[in-house]
Parts: C-alpha cells; structure tokens; sequence
C-alpha cells in the first residue's frame, strides 16, 4: 500500500474514524490510485494538490462523507466566541482595577473622635476601607482569567483539522 494511503490512514485513526470505515476508506483509495496508476495517470495528477497533504485529504473526505464534522468555514475559523471574548475581557479588566485600587490605597477611612479624653489632643485613625474586597476582588477576577485562558485552549483543540479547498479529489 502506497505510503500516501498508510498517512491517510493514520489521520483517520487520529480523528477517531472507526476502524472497519477507515479500512475501507483506504482500500478504495488504493483501489482508485491503482486504477489511475493502470490508466497512465500518477497519483500527484490524480490528487492534485492534495498529493502533497495526505492529512489534509483523508480529514476532508472523512468530513464529506460525514464520519467526522465538517471543518468550519474560513469565515467561522478567524471568529472567536463573543461570550468568551466578553469574559476574557471583563476579568481581565477586574484584574487591573483591582490592582490599582490595592496599590493606591483607595478610598481612605479617617475616623476622628469628636470629643478628646480629658488632656489627650484630638485623634485622627486613617485605613483604607476597601481592602479587603479589593483583595477578594483581586482574587476572583485572577481565577476568572485562568478559567478563560483554560476555555481557550480548550476552544481550540476542540476545533476539527482544516482540510485545505480542493482536497477531495476523490469525493
């Protein structure tokens, strides 16, 4: 069997093609590339393009004979979720304000007793109300943010390969 067919065959087992489909999805490419190959035609003309990508190929014909999803649209591949763009963004933003109001120090308490004890001079107890809920704060936004790096990167191995257009010459 031709390596080209052997590679096809190994990118169905890896995009979870089952086993007795991608057996018969190669015997009928051996058989059409052997037919061609009876017929004067090289495989490189037979597949065009795809003769260069067997990855590519067996992911498009698995796709266009609905075994696997098929590969998302050049428009919906550069589209990122809105939801998660708004996430991202919103943690994101919690992270700095949070950062900014623990490292000001804002916005100040002052406590100030209006009568003095007898002989003491009046007394001013200055603190930052806030800090507490801006480490809280601080906190919550920092896990937001890991949670939406992990959804992307979960995004994007959840994605099916992209096979390139014109890739099912067999189809």
């Amino acid at each position: 069997m031709s390596e080209f067919v052997e590679q096809c065959r190994r990118e169905w087992m890896r995009l979870g093609v089952a086993d007795p489909l991608a057996e018969e999805m190669a015997a009928d490419l051996a058989s059409d590339l052997e037919e061609a190959e009876a017929e004067g035609v090289s495989a490189a003309d037979y597949l065009g393009a795809s003769a260069l990508d067997p990855r590519s190929f067996a992911a498009s014909w698995a796709s266009e004979r609905g075994i696997i999803p098929a590969p998302p649209s050049r428009e919906e591949r550069g589209r990122r979720p809105r939801v998660l763009v708004a996430f991202t963004a919103l943690a994101a933003i919690a992270v700095i304000v949070a950062s900014l109001l623990l490292a000001t120090g804002e916005p100040k308490l002052s406590l100030a007793r209006t009568t003095p004890p007898p002989g003491a001079s009046r007394t001013v107890v200055s603190t930052s109300a806030a800090a507490p809920i801006e480490w809280i704060l601080l906190f919550v936004a920092l896990a937001a943010l890991g949670f939406s790096a992990w959804l992307w990167l979960r995004w994007r191995r959840s994605r099916p390969p992209i096979a390139s257009p014109g890739s099912h010459a067999l189809l």
